[in-house]
């Protein structure tokens, strides 16, 4: 395989939260690189994933979800997101179609999808600035119907921010290959920058965190807010080729130190648990897993930031 037959490019992933970036990406790559959960803002700083088509290798950056910032953390995420949109050679945003359409329809409206309306008309905005198109991917275009499909392309068409308008459903996977194909010809002409067997620019040690973070997010969704970290402390290989990998729970309050524990610790035993598989999946090697909850105010720490890539200030 020659340099001059090769593509290599970034893509940055870019929309609201729980517009379904981090389902897509799983979905292109092929496995599962980055976290999914039904809440959103899940996805807290930049996760490359490797895709390969043909002769290309396209390197998805799953960005944090852009919307109004409040907290340290929400600014964080923000900038990130847009530096990734900045710096990669191709910008997708990314549209719940499902939430647009129940905006204008008063019976169907829900507070959260008012909030999404919102944040999209916000990149509408920034994109405006950066001075170049982005590809427009509608999603979750199972649960509505064609017609308002069509409103809906004709709406973000006259904005004139966009090169592509394609519409899909990530979790159905329709239409990937189009998508792909469309994605591998847009990267610049260039070698690899990875190896072909890998999917992830992302240290095992981060990965396994947030699948950790994953599981605690799906198991305590309803009682834990998003004040919570994973921090992997240690990752120690064994002589029969599975490793011990000790993580802590960051938490800011004991009442959500007693909630991830659970009754006699049958809570976190059950987020372990679930953690493991996914690691022994991913890692195809059997892991030996030891979670501790902390109480500390993670979210005002320096050294959690730069664990995650963000800008502290």
């Amino acid at each position: 395989m020659s340099e001059q037959t090769t593509r290599c490019g970034f893509v940055a992933m870019i929309g609201a939260p729980n517009a379904g970036k981090s389902t897509l990406v799983n979905a292109l790559v092929g496995s599962k690189v980055s976290i999914v959960t039904h809440k959103v803002q899940t996805t807290r700083f930049p996760v490359r994933g490797v895709m390969i088509e043909e002769q290309s290798q396209v390197v998805l950056v799953d960005t944090p979800g852009v919307f109004a910032p409040k907290r340290r953390l929400d600014r964080a995420m923000v900038k990130s997101a847009w530096q990734g949109a900045e710096e990669a050679d191709q910008i997708v945003h990314l549209v719940d179609a499902a939430a647009w359409y129940r905006v204008g329809h008063k019976e169907l409206t829900r507070p959260q999808d008012s909030k999404a309306k919102v944040d999209v008309e916000s990149i509408l905005k920034q994109l405006g600035t950066l001075g170049r198109k982005a590809i427009l991917i509608l999603n979750k275009i199972d649960l509505i119907e064609k017609e308002v499909l069509l409103e809906q392309v004709e709406h973000f068409h006259k904005t004139g921010l966009y090169s592509e308008i394609l519409m899909l459903s990530a979790t159905k996977g329709s239409d990937l290959k189009k998508l792909r194909d469309l994605l591998a010809g847009l990267v610049p002409v260039g070698p690899w920058l990875y190896p072909e067997d890998q999917i992830a620019d992302l240290p095992l040690r981060l990965l396994a965190s947030e699948v950790t973070r994953e599981k605690l997010m799906l198991r305590v969704h309803e009682e834990l807010p998003y004040a919570a970290s994973v921090s992997t402390e240690s990752w120690e290989p064994r002589k029969d080729g599975s490793v011990t990998v000790r993580q802590i729970i960051f938490v800011e309050r004991e009442s959500q130190r007693k909630i991830i524990l659970g009754k006699n610790g049958k809570v976190i035993k059950a987020i372990g648990q679930a953690s493991r598989q996914d690691m022994m999946k991913l890692l195809d090697k059997t892991v030996h897993l030891f979670l501790h909850v902390k109480v500390a105010n993670w979210s005002q720490d320096r050294n959690r930031y730069t664990e995650f890539g963000l800008d502290f200030e």
